[in-house]
Parts: structure tokens; C-alpha cells; sequence
């Protein structure tokens, strides 16, 4: 019981810091452009514009996936209460791997919404 747990307590990693980030980039995109926090792409990044549609779209986005994961990645687990640990590992790695796709999905339509709204420039169309 105790390293079912602890997996558990691993894979919800990933979905409650979507949940969070996407709360927060939702709400405060970080203030400037930078390399190192934050939503960064080519299109993202043109203009101060581009950066907060992209981070308010993601973070939007990124949370209510991250609320469907969280249910989906409970439901997944449960399967694996009161099985030996090596039964566990296996399981908790296999949704783990199940959940980096998920988190890198939002990428996509996040791109897609840019090059909606704006040129390729970085200005509304």
C-alpha cells in the first residue's frame, strides 16, 4: 500500500502542475519575454502581444486538461491497490508515459489559436 502511494503521489505530479501553471499563466503570463519561464515558441515570443494571448490561451487550456488527467490518472491507479510493488512500478510507468502526450497536446491548438489571431508578424489580423 505504502509504494502505491507513493506512485500515485508521482503521477499526479504532472497533472496538478498543469492545474496550477495553467491557473496561473491563465491569470499573470510572466511580465517580458524571457528564455526561461513561460510558454516558448517562435510565434509566442514576436511581441509582447503574442506572449500574453499564448500564456492566458495555454494556461486556459492546460488546466482543464490537467483536471481531466487528475480524474484519469486516479481512475488509472486504482487498478493497482493492494498489488506487489513490481505490479505498481509497471502500472505507475506506464501512465506516466501516458500522460507526457497529454501535457505536450496543448502545444497544438495553442499554435493553431496564434496563427488565427495574429500574422506572421506578430500582428492581429
Amino acid at each position: 500500500m505504502g509504494f502505491w502511494l507513493f506512485m500515485l503521489a508521482m503521477n499526479l505530479i504532472i497533472p496538478l502542475s498543469m492545474i496550477f501553471l495553467g491557473k496561473y499563466f491563465s491569470k499573470h503570463a510572466p511580465g517580458q519575454i524571457n528564455m526561461l519561464f513561460g510558454y516558448r515558441t517562435a510565434r509566442s515570443t514576436k511581441n509582447q502581444d503574442t506572449w500574453q494571448f499564448s500564456h492566458h490561451y495555454f494556461g486556459k487550456l492546460w488546466f482543464k486538461m490537467g483536471l481531466w488527467l487528475l480524474v484519469l490518472t486516479v481512475a488509472a491507479m486504482l487498478p493497482g491497490l493492494g498489488k506487489d510493488a513490481d505490479a505498481v512500478g509497471k502500472l505507475g510507468g506506464i501512465v506516466c508515459v501516458l500522460q507526457l502526450p497529454v501535457m505536450l497536446y496543448a502545444i497544438f491548438p495553442t499554435e493553431r489559436a496564434l496563427k488565427k489571431t495574429f500574422d506572421k508578424d506578430g500582428n492581429r489580423k
